[in-house]
């Protein structure tokens, strides 16, 4: 009988069919090789029960997993969406952050912010072009106090020549009375005009210059008095 049984099923071999590649193993994947294996597994001596178990568990852990990364996918869509809504509330307020960019408008000056670590006597900005060329080099003396600081570009070369309107670079330098350097940074403040979604991820539109918000360091009321 067992001889028989042999016989017939030599006699049917696997259908001859055109294979399909993918380049995943989803749950869809492996219920499609599970079933495969119980449909073409040899009756005299099919799967251990054991395994059997153990790739229903599999199974089981894929599907979970595949669940788990569509619900994390729609979290994390939502938060997007919640950050985005957060972002624009900023939009008409006053805002000071760190950068070292500043917008030159087609007429008239810049405003230039920084701030101080100790007090100084010599202050120097260099103003840089896209390409990283020196424009303008302003050195101003007289003694300054610890803490904010402020000076006005008014858009000339070092050859009196206006320069184009766009976004510049400035690195400021400070020196105290005995010509030890004194730590400085620069900061932009202005007013939100707008969001940028451009790179990505939310950034806030001031005086012409994209800001991330982790550079953000205070946001006011449009018309408080702290703001300049």
């Amino acid at each position: 009988m067992a001889s028989q049984i042999s016989s017939v099923l030599a006699g049917i071999g696997p259908t001859s069919q055109t294979p399909h590649g993918s380049n995943k193993l989803g749950k869809d994947e492996f219920l499609k090789l599970l079933t495969t294996q119980l449909s073409n597994q040899d009756p005299l001596d099919p799967v251990d029960n054991q395994a059997f178990i153990a790739q229903l568990a599999q199974f089981a852990s894929v599907e979970q997993q595949s669940t788990m990364n569509s619900t994390l996918e729609s979290l994390l869509v939502a938060q997007a969406s919640s950050n985005q809504t957060n972002v624009a509330v900023l939009v008409g307020k006053d805002i000071s952050f760190n950068s070292n960019q500043v917008a030159l408008p087609a007429m008239g000056p810049v405003e230039i912010n920084g701030k101080l670590a100790d007090g100084a006597t010599r202050l120097s900005a260099i103003i840089k072009d896209k390409d990283g060329n020196t424009v303008r080099t302003i050195v101003l003396e007289g003694e300054r106090a610890a803490g904010d600081l402020s000076l006005s570009w008014d858009g000339l070369d070092k050859n009196g020549a206006r320069v184009p309107q766009g976004n510049y670079s400035v690195t400021l330098t400070a020196a105290d009375v005995a010509g030890k350097s004194v730590a400085v940074s620069t900061s932009g403040r202005g007013r939100a005009t707008g969001v940028s979604f451009a790179e990505g991820f939310p950034q806030l539109i001031v005086n012409g210059v994209r800001v991330r918000l982790s550079d953000v360091v205070e946001v006011n009321e449009s018309n408080s008095p702290n703001t300049h």
